[in-house]
């Protein structure tokens, strides 16, 4: 795509990969991070993207692994969506390259989440056709998220309450979890990589320089082929958190909802906050339509104080999705746009559902868009 990620952090003791634009008509590829300067006597090392299945390789300051304790090796899991079988305790992992799978979150008139349905309340639809339910699940199943931080010197007053809130929204999450920093600006810095240790994800929120533009649109990227090429965790989630309009990015905002619509893209939540006369209709309407097309939703807040129960409120959905799979009825053709449509009932009272709106088809039901 539009960025690569490599390179090492400036600044003290400052490691991780490095997004950078290398041209638009570039492909992306994920190069491993070079050695921090207290180990320049070794030669730094580069390789070619792993793939999905491939453990990540960092620096000494090693991330913990994404995969769960318990959880079938990662060689085993094949590239594409991953089914969970649903007749067996716990989660396994089974080989489905076909099957799309769908987090929704169920909500009534008054907007309030609706738990504790059955598999026969739902329908889904792909291009106006019912498609058969291969997997179901209403428990918590392990979550990939990675938090995405707005890193332009606007944000500086406001950082030490948006890293609480997004701290917070690591305080909900479970055993099995997985968490990831990234700090933006003109360029994404991957702070932390996927872990679960609190003290490691506060550390990486507190590697604040503000300075710069803000390439939104390829940070968005970035993470999803991170996410892509590094977890096999079943459920995918995106929190981006910034005070401005994308003024930096190589990839354009079409290209960026184009990876967002890719098959099991992960759902994006945001939050804009204010930034005076600089954030307007149209910022607000592109985050909108990228949140929502994934089944996530974009939040508006009027005040900083408002951050924290924001992320409760998405803690909240997270914790209130259906996990749902299916098989596509329709040829898997490289490149076209697949709708979708989920339908649920409370007895005879037709209820909201909240999820991805389709997707891209690729090439073997992967992501043609890298």
């Amino acid at each position: 795509m539009l960025l690569t990620i490599g390179g090492a952090r400036t600044g003290a003791e400052r490691s991780g990969w490095r997004l950078r634009k290398i041209g638009r008509f570039l492909m992306c590829w994920l190069a491993f991070a070079s050695l921090s300067p207290a180990q320049t006597s070794s030669p730094a090392q580069t390789s070619s993207p792993p793939s999905t299945t491939t453990p990540i390789e960092t620096t000494p300051s090693a991330p913990d692994s994404a995969q769960p304790q318990g959880a079938q090796p990662q060689g085993a899991q094949s590239q594409g969506a991953q089914s969970l079988d649903d007749e067996t305790p716990g989660f396994v992992f089974k080989k489905e390259v076909e099957e799309v799978v769908l987090h929704a979150v169920v909500v009534d008139d008054q907007n309030r989440p609706i738990t504790g349905l059955d598999r026969n309340r739902f329908e889904v639809y792909e291009d106006g056709k019912l498609q058969k339910l291969t997997s179901f699940h209403t428990e918590r199943v392990p979550v990939a998220l990675g938090i995405l931080i707005d890193n332009s010197g606007s944000m500086l007053p406001k950082r030490a309450k948006v890293n609480e809130a997004a701290l917070q929204l690591v305080d909900a999450s479970q055993q099995d979890d997985r968490v990831f920093v990234v700090n933006f600006g003109e360029d994404a810095f991957l702070d932390q990589d996927y872990t679960q240790d609190v003290r490691k994800l506060r550390a990486a929120l507190q590697r604040v320089e503000t300075r710069g533009s803000t390439a939104l649109y390829d940070a968005i990227i970035g993470a999803v082929n991170h996410l892509n090429q590094n977890s096999t965790l079943p459920k995918k989630i995106l929190l981006v958190v910034t005070d401005g309009q994308d003024n930096a990015s190589q990839a354009t905002f079409q290209e960026a909802l184009r990876k967002l619509q890719s098959k099991n893209a992960p759902v994006l939540y945001t939050i804009a906050l204010e930034q005076g006369d600089r954030r307007g209709d149209v910022n607000r309407q592109s985050l909108r339509t990228l949140s929502e097309q994934t089944g996530g939703s974009a939040f508006f807040p009027s005040s900083l104080d408002e951050v924290q129960s924001i992320a409760s409120a998405i803690a909240q959905d997270i914790r209130s999705q259906y996990v749902i799979g299916y098989r596509s009825s329709n040829s898997d053709t490289a490149g076209a746009y697949h709708s979708i449509q989920v339908k649920a009932l409370d007895g005879s009272i037709h209820l909201r559902v909240v999820t991805r709106t389709g997707y891209y088809s690729g090439k073997n039901g992967s992501d043609d868009l890298h």
